[in-house]
């Protein structure tokens, strides 16, 4: 188990050098900071750094990784031949031909099967040549009853229109028959009104003669 912690470490690492850095920097500029002169802190940083180094010296070493559990081959420090792969790719190839024989045979496919299977796929294409003269003929009794319901809505219309001009023309009549009873008693109002200007005159007429008589 470590003493100390790795990030701790490396944290000392850090701050120990930026004090070295920093009283390396006062003693070449002779900056001074009070009773913090150059040298005092160059000193005081390494110092630090000394102590930090002296720590260092009970860090654990890491463990490292035995690559030869993932890599085989490292082992012996060389690589595995080509021939030995090719041959273990044949002999993986030649196992899942096996396996995949084994499960054609388990599931009872075999070549009867396969030319079953094709004799389907040629019986089902000729039903579906079959079936396309049937698909042309429902394709024409749909045309033909889209026709008949077009024509049907045709001849509502027209009937829309031939009952509209009836009853226009039943109007037009009774309007016609108005205005023949108004001219019929239009005549009779002149010829009353004829008389009673005949009639008029005659007395008009007569009063002339009686103040022509009496002068």
């Amino acid at each position: 188990m470590a003493l100390i912690n790795k990030k701790v470490m490396n944290f000392a690492y850090g701050m120990g050098a930026a004090v070295v850095i920093v009283g390396a920097l006062f003693k070449i500029t002779h900056f001074e900071l009070g009773p913090l002169t150059g040298t005092l802190m160059l000193s005081i940083g390494l110092l630090t750094e000394a102590f930090i180094f002296a720590l260092s010296a009970f860090e654990p070493v890491e463990n490292e990784l035995d690559w030869t559990l993932v890599y085989p081959e490292l082992a012996g420090g060389e690589a595995k031949p080509k021939s030995k792969k090719a041959e273990d790719s044949a002999d993986a190839n030649g196992l899942l031909s096996q396996k995949l024989d084994a499960m054609l045979k388990e599931a009872k496919v075999d070549g009867e099967l396969m030319a079953s299977l094709g004799n389907s796929i040629k019986n089902f294409e000729s039903a579906a040549k079959g079936i396309a003269p049937t698909v042309d003929s429902l394709a024409s009794t749909k045309k033909y009853s889209e026709e008949l319901t077009k024509a049907a809505a045709q001849m509502e219309s027209l009937n829309s229109l031939y009952k509209l001009q009836l009853e226009s023309a039943s109007v037009n009549a009774e309007a016609n028959k108005d205005i023949a009873e108004n001219a019929a008693m239009l005549k009779q109002q002149m010829q009353s009104m004829t008389a009673n200007i005949a009639s008029l005159n005659a007395v008009y007429g007569g009063m002339l003669s009686a103040m022509s008589n009496k002068g």
